[in-house]
């Protein structure tokens, strides 16, 4: 894992994450100005202009997406970001904005629970949908023809990793776009675009704004044609966040780094404190140097994420873990900074054993948060 605090020649990254997107300091104006709540602005003669209407752009916007845009791509000017209402609709965005009929992509078939629906919207629009595992780059495979290859690494909630540049250099040697989803990693973990990603794409909703309270996503990519077709399509759909949503999360960002920094080290204490547990089984964490994915992880990442994986025997006995523990809430998602946890198995969209735990670390102190977690196996063992 190469070092966390700074980034490729720059100032660290809790510098760049607590002033990413600022404007100018102007006497007597906020540091971050406020949302801008407008769905028309003032546009007397020809429509000129970067803000005309509220679906096309909005000054609240264009400040989170400077930010953004500094945390995935440090340095490069040459890169654009775009915000979305959902991390959904930044990934259908690049998918529906860059497959026509007759074209073919490759997703990978232990990713978010919601790729199967996108997957039976392209082929009911004529796009051929091949799939393949993440871990052992076995997207490769069946990479041959295809116009877009879409990337899940660490895949949730598998944590399986692949090795980002091989996928991409493979498909821009075909002529095929390849998208990272980045949502676990965040961009202060992974930086896709530097990997050869033509698109880094991730749910806001997650840890980048952390405290469980937004729903965003992003596009960022390098390539002004691909994203211009982005752009008209969050225009067409009119997936936009509200400006409260991209002020509150360009707010979060601030914190970002001192979040990610607690969270990643408590993430692989834990982990190493459920490696000594018998009832636990298929623990992953690519933190850990036994894991699978260690390798490969640690040649791309610069932080592990927040998430740990495990299996508990049975579905009751998951079910009564998670009923037990006091300082974790029984919910989906990830990221923020209170801890979460589920059993994944009961959205019944991911293969995963019935007693499959996907864990999401929050900031709590470590040894509350591990003193919880190892008294919630002891009083709930068979």
């Amino acid at each position: 894992m190469n070092d966390a605090t700074r980034g490729t020649g720059g100032p660290g990254d809790g510098t760049r994450a607590v002033r990413a997107g600022l404007p100018e300091p102007v006497k007597h104006e906020p540091t971050l100005p406020g949302p801008v709540f407008a769905a028309h602005f003032h546009l007397p003669g020809d429509p000129t202009g970067p803000y005309t209407y509220g679906r096309d752009e909005n000054p609240t916007w264009t400040l989170l997406e400077r930010a953004i845009g500094e945390l995935e791509a440090p340095g490069r000017e040459d890169v654009e970001a775009l915000v979305f209402a959902s991390g959904m609709a930044a990934i259908s965005a690049v998918l529906f904005s860059q497959l026509r009929a007759g074209d073919a992509v490759v997703l990978p078939d232990d990713g978010y629970q919601a790729l199967p629906l996108a997957r039976a919207q392209l082929e009911a629009y004529g796009i051929e949908v091949r799939t393949a595992p993440t871990g052992g780059d076995a997207q490769l495979e069946v990479l041959d023809g295809a116009k877009l290859l879409w990337i899940e690494t660490p895949s949730n909630p598998g944590l399986d990793v692949c090795d980002v540049r091989r996928l991409a250099d493979a498909a821009h040697a075909q002529g095929a776009l390849v998208a990272v989803d980045n949502t676990l990693a965040t961009p202060l973990g992974q930086r896709p675009l530097e990997l050869g990603a033509d698109f880094a794409v991730a749910s806001g909703t997650k840890q980048l704004t952390g405290h469980g309270d937004v729903l965003l996503g992003y596009v960022t990519g390098h390539d002004a044609g691909a994203m211009a077709a982005v752009r008209r399509w969050r225009k067409i759909v009119g997936a936009i966040p509200g400006p409260m949503e991209a002020w509150l999360a360009h707010r979060s960002i601030a914190t970002l780094q001192l979040r990610v920094e607690r969270q990643n080290t408590t993430a692989l204490r834990l982990a190493e404190a459920l490696r000594e547990r018998p009832e636990v089984t298929d623990l992953r964490y690519p933190g850990l140097p036994d894991d699978p994915s260690h390798k490969i992880a640690s040649q791309q990442m610069r932080l592990y994420g927040c998430v740990v994986s495990f299996t508990l025997p049975s579905r009751e006995r998951a079910d009564r873990f998670l009923d037990a523990l006091r300082l974790v809430d029984d919910a989906t998602s990830f990221g923020g900074v209170r801890s979460t946890a589920e059993r994944r198995g009961r959205w019944g969209g991911d293969a995963v054993a019935e007693g499959f735990v996907r864990f999401s670390v929050g900031a709590e102190d470590p040894e509350d948060l591990i003193a919880d977690v190892l008294r919630a196996l002891d009083v709930t063992a068979d």
